[in-house]
């Protein structure tokens, strides 16, 4: 696969903080490749010093085999940045901030209308084009920003946080945009708090924290490096303290969880985990609702490399 980003012992230093600690990695032609971590883990830092907003006290950037530097228009003119603060004018309609945006890469009228109305169409705008940023909804607006960052059709796309605060309808619309984005070529640098739409979109992942890659892979490979092999829910009511900590001493049990009446048991191994809590609820003579089994989630993987305490 041809190589569209390489990152090479990166590192960026604040005084005595190494925000971005000897990094490498590679994106990949036509890929969807998502940048994790938590708050203060480099994600930041490690776009800023490839799109060379940052400068970096060592390594090397090369994007579509080229030496990454402030002044290489060249390959700035083929990406396309959407941060997760929207930044649109207020003064401009919908089309006309997509066509301005668009104008700054694309010269040529007629081919720049074009452009305009696919990037209209590929965010499901077509019914507000003549509408103000006021006008809209959050949602909308979010719809705004990625298309007036991919109008020009860049072959590298970086979103930062798309689809925070909008309502499930934008979300779904958002989501389904960036996979076109994605299947018409597009390599896609993907950064969000959402596990769930990391396990939808991305073909790989990285996981930063404090600057450094600790975990790489597709999901399904991220998801053996956890020691969760099975996760039992069941919703029960009025379970006691006592009964709680005979659950934890089961075997193969990691951890109980009980909250709001959801009981939720983390299995370490086993492949009969579900019909031996069944068998002890009856002995028991706990009555419950429902009881379900699911395989661990990317979210549980992310949790249990990274930490579970809150970050600043």
């Amino acid at each position: 696969m041809k190589k569209i980003i390489e990152v090479n012992n990166l590192v960026k230093e604040y005084k005595h903080i190494r925000a971005v600690d000897d990094l490498s990695f590679d994106a990949y032609e036509g890929e969807i490749l998502g940048l994790l971590g938590p708050n203060g883990s480099g994600k930041s830092t490690t776009i800023n010093c490839i799109l060379s907003l940052l400068n970096y006290s060592k390594g090397t950037i090369k994007i579509f085999g080229k030496t990454m530097k402030p002044d290489s228009y060249d390959i700035k003119s083929k990406i396309g940045v959407i941060f997760q603060d929207v930044a649109v004018f207020d003064e401009l309609t919908v089309y006309d901030n997509i066509d301005y945006f668009c104008g700054l890469y694309i010269p040529d009228k007629t081919t720049r209308e074009k452009y305009v109305m696919d990037a209209i169409e590929l965010v499901g705008l077509a019914d507000y084009k003549k509408f103000y940023p006021k006008q809209l909804s959050g949602g909308l607006l979010r719809r705004l920003n990625i298309a007036c960052g991919i109008a020009h059709k860049p072959t590298l796309i970086f979103l930062d946080e798309p689809t925070v605060a909008v309502d499930p309808q934008s979300r779904n619309n958002i989501l389904d945009g960036i996979k076109k984005l994605r299947d018409e070529g597009a390599t896609i640098i993907y950064t969000t708090h959402y596990m769930e739409e990391v396990e939808i979109l991305c073909d790989r992942v990285i996981i930063l924290d404090k600057g450094k890659i600790i975990a790489e892979g597709t999901i399904d490979e991220l998801k053996r490096l956890a020691n969760i092999e099975e996760k039992v829910t069941i919703e029960a009511y009025d379970l006691t303290e006592d009964f709680l900590h005979n659950v934890s001493k089961l075997k193969n049990v990691i951890e109980v969880k009980y909250t709001d009446g959801l009981l939720t048991i983390s299995f370490g191994k086993g492949k009969s985990n579900l019909i031996d809590i069944i068998e002890y609820l009856k002995e028991k003579k706990i009555n419950y609702n429902k009881i379900y089994s699911e395989r661990p989630t990317l979210n549980d993987v992310f949790l249990e490399l990274t930490g579970k305490e809150l970050r600043d």
